[in-house]
């Protein structure tokens, strides 16, 4: 038996990356899933190629109406709603912030934040009215540390996780558990939107990504997309009823600083330096 065996899940931002690989590892492990996405051709083919126990759904995770519609989708088709992954996401707006356009900025903020309310409170009245459920999002080590992704980026992200921790003390009463997933650097197509490059030419950053990635953490490969779908099968599953209002990390090590053997290189450059002088 599966670890989501008979569970139902939604995942937003289910197409791609992140999102698809969560979806493959809920089905495997015997959820339902409905996915929630603009892309129509990948969700399509992903429901094919996953069959009678998926389906996919056109959604704008910015719009009420279009998670209202989702969560009863869901609900209709699958007769209940056991988890919420609020995972679609945009690399938002970069450069200074004293040249931020605020209509990007918004633009961000409607899917990196907003979405994520919209989720909560429509999937949570769902799951409070059963008394379980399982809500988890996406944030970012981003919203932990700064200097890991652009300003607006970096804030929502923040915003995300102390949203889950205020969200987990009212829902947890209702024996629903609402955590987070802080990724590091992983390896998914939104490198490339970020640089403002066409989706089918971002998919074709990712394998690079995984080399420039490699030497970021002390683990010496770039996280995958299928490290946090693992993450988030955990928090789905009845593995973790105890666990609520958590941002879990899941970053190599990344959040941790400089690497060990940089530091030691350091210290050997300064043992060395200082040793020159004093002879």
């Amino acid at each position: 038996m599966g670890r989501l065996q008979g569970k139902v899940a939604i995942v937003t931002g289910g197409a791609s990356g992140i999102g698809r690989a969560s979806v493959e590892r809920f089905v495997a492990e015997g959820a339902s899933v409905v996915v929630g996405d603009l892309q129509d051709d990948k969700g399509e083919r992903l429901v094919e190629e996953l069959g009678a126990r998926t389906s996919y759904l056109r959604t704008d995770v910015g719009e009420e109406a279009d998670i209202a519609a989702l969560v009863a989708h869901a609900v209709g088709k699958f007769g209940r709603l056991d988890c919420m992954f609020n995972n679609a996401g945009v690399p938002g707006v970069g450069g200074s912030i004293l040249d931020t356009p605020m209509d990007e900025a918004d633009s961000a903020l409607r899917i990196l934040f907003r979405s994520v309310l919209l989720g909560m409170k429509h999937a949570g009245r769902v799951m409070a009215a059963q008394k379980s459920g399982s809500i988890i999002s996406t944030a970012s080590v981003a919203g932990i540390g700064t200097g890991h992704g652009p300003h607006v980026y970096s804030a929502a992200k923040a915003a995300v996780i102390h949203l889950t921790e205020t969200a987990a003390k009212e829902l947890g009463e209702q024996n629903v558990r609402v955590n987070c997933i802080c990724p590091g650097g992983i390896a998914t197509p939104i490198f490339g939107k970020g640089m403002g490059l066409a989706t089918q030419v971002a998919d074709r950053t990712v394998e690079p990504m995984k080399m420039v990635l490699a030497g970021a953490q002390a683990i010496p490969r770039a996280g995958l997309p299928e490290d946090i779908a693992n993450a988030a099968l955990f928090l789905a599953s009845d593995e973790s009823t105890f666990v609520n209002g958590h941002a879990l990390v899941v970053d190599g090590g990344l959040l941790g600083g400089r690497k060990w053997s940089e530091g030691e290189e350091r210290r050997k450059a300064l043992v060395a330096a200082f040793g020159a002088q004093a002879g």
